[in-house]
């Protein structure tokens, strides 16, 4: 099996009030001609699951409801996977290129998140008008900015 080396651009930081992500100072660079993107795809590791017997793990039981009674790991958003990447679309709110933080809006990450990678949302690359899911998920919000006021809590297992 072939490996891949990754390195950490920087972290995610969440307080629960402020939310933002600092880049290492040889990353700074990078940020240049980000203004005016609304929204940054980040690509990060959920390094709170990265063990062996976590990225073993290939199918789990019904974790959403009315979701089949067994599913594939990858037809779920479970940061149990066999490599623990994730990927989120943040809000920018503000972007402080001098020391190299970018200020976003809500990140589904913990405190000291590694950062993989981040790229600009750009929706003629990256929004499809109309995505088919499956039923037992079809009720669900249609945008990021509809999800803020989702009943989230009635929709898992656990």
């Amino acid at each position: 099996m072939t490996t891949y080396q990754l390195h950490p651009i920087g972290t995610i930081h969440n307080s629960g009030e402020d939310m933002f992500i600092t880049l290492s100072p040889e990353y700074i660079p990078a940020l240049q001609a980000l203004d005016g993107f609304s929204h940054l795809q980040v690509l990060w590791w959920f390094s709170d699951f990265d063990t062996k017997e976590a990225r073993a793990v290939l199918e789990t039981e019904q974790p959403y409801k009315n979701a089949p009674a067994v599913m594939g790991i990858f037809a779920t958003r479970s940061p149990i996977r066999p490599n623990p990447i994730a990927l989120t679309t943040a809000p920018v709110t503000y972007i402080d290129y001098e020391n190299g933080v970018i200020h976003i809006a809500y990140m589904d990450a913990n405190d000291n998140t590694p950062v993989l990678d981040i790229k600009p949302y750009t929706p003629s690359m990256d929004r499809i008008e109309s995505p088919a899911v499956p039923a037992w998920c079809s009720h669900w919000p249609i945008s990021q900015e509809e999800s803020a006021d989702f009943p989230w809590e009635d929709q898992f297992n656990f």
